[in-house]
């Protein structure tokens, strides 16, 4: 099961056997052995790739889960149970991660000295399954899926600009009012941004054109704060500016429904003893942030 597993999350057989530190032959012989006693062809191999089977990812999946409890029950019997071991896996959009997740999980990581991270803070939804994957943090609506999920806040989209610059413009009163607005593209290079809003109950979506558009949040917060238009942010990544007055809000009653934050993880109640002990010291501090309430 554990050559299996090497083989699936490096994606060769090389690669297993040198994460395995034992010999190519050794793999395959391995892979040969455990497909002929289940009967099933668990890896498509050619001379240059091996890609799992339908049958082999469901095979992996429960072999993580035994392997997993195998572990725990290791732990155990050696009277370690409650001490979190190994290197764990987390994602998180980029500012989410910076602002929040980081600190959570230094502060996790003084508390429970075996335990070591990698954090991969991208704004794309990251394949947990294939990029291995422990704990990873989504906002918005979350699609049907196998992972389980747990609600830790909601945000909002806001518009915003400095107050120095709305009282040299104005303040727009509807939606339409924004094209007459210096207007700062956040996280897109599309040259017509569409924001979304609600009108009337329904939604409403305003195409505009930028003057200045970023390929990163945080430059859109950095143009805003300079009073160089306004800009449509996540409310999480302007609280601090929003709370120091140098950002205000504008069109608050257009606001789209919020978002949901969640906390996602793929093992359930079979998940290891260092996922279960993050998921504890992460839910109870992000629901604890004024921002994501």
């Amino acid at each position: 099961m554990n050559i299996f597993v090497a083989v699936v999350d490096t994606k060769g057989f090389a690669g297993a056997a040198r994460k395995l530190s034992i010999s190519p032959p050794a793999v395959t012989r391995a892979i040969n052995e455990l497909e002929n006693q289940l009967g099933v062809r668990l890896l498509s191999r050619t001379t240059r790739v091996v890609r799992v089977t339908e049958a082999g990812a469901r095979y992996a999946d429960d072999c993580r889960r035994i392997l997993s409890e195998l572990a725990d029950a290791d732990e155990s019997v050696g009277g370690t149970h409650g001490a979190p071991r190994g290197r764990l896996m987390l994602t998180a959009p980029v500012m989410f991660g910076a602002k929040f997740v980081t600190p959570i999980v230094t502060a996790y990581l003084q508390t429970y000295s075996d335990v070591s991270a990698t954090c991969l803070f991208l704004d794309r939804i990251v394949n947990m399954l294939d990029e291995g994957i422990d704990v990873a943090v989504r906002i918005g609506e979350l699609a049907d899926s196998s992972m389980q999920a747990i609600r830790v806040g909601q945000i909002r989209r806001v518009i915003c600009g400095a107050p120095a610059y709305l009282e040299k413009h104005g303040v727009p009163n509807t939606p339409e009012d924004l094209r007459t607005h210096s207007i700062i593209s956040a996280n897109s290079i599309t040259f017509t941004p569409e924001w979304r809003l609600m009108k009337n109950g329904v939604p409403h979506s305003v195409k505009l054109q930028p003057r200045l558009s970023c390929s990163t949040n945080d430059a859109a917060v950095t143009a805003a704060v300079a009073g160089f238009g306004l800009t449509q942010l996540l409310s999480y990544q302007v609280a601090e500016q929003v709370g120091d007055l140098r950002l205000r809000t504008v069109l608050d009653e257009f606001e789209p429904a919020a978002l949901p934050v969640h906390v996602v993880h793929r093992e359930g109640r079979h998940a290891s003893q260092k996922v279960r002990s993050f998921l504890d010291f992460a839910i109870q501090r992000l629901r604890a942030e004024p921002a994501l309430r």
